[in-house]
């Protein structure tokens, strides 16, 4: 079940996270929900380096760390996928 809910969880922050970002990311959707998982796990990471992984109630600095890290794993995951795209391209 954790599986499922890493992948439920990884495609919500991938699509959000693909929303929030300014222009248009070329990564197709199997990839974008790959990039949320990492952002989700890099997220929890934080959030228990930071101290606030388990709080009475919602989370919502973990969320907001998964969030910021989902943000930049899209981002910076989507240059690269367009980058290797284009030059798959061109051979």
């Amino acid at each position: 079940m954790g599986w499922l809910w890493a992948i439920i969880v990884g495609f919500v922050l991938g699509l959000v996270a693909k929303a929030i970002l300014p222009g248009k990311q070329h990564s197709p959707l199997w990839l974008t929900t790959v990039f949320g998982i990492i952002g989700a796990v890099l997220g929890n990471w934080l959030a228990t380096q930071f101290g606030i992984n388990e709080t009475k109630g919602i989370d919502w600095g973990r969320h907001a760390l998964q969030l910021v890290a989902a943000l930049v794993v899209v981002g910076l995951g989507d240059a690269a996928y367009t980058m290797l795209r284009g030059n798959k391209r061109r051979a």
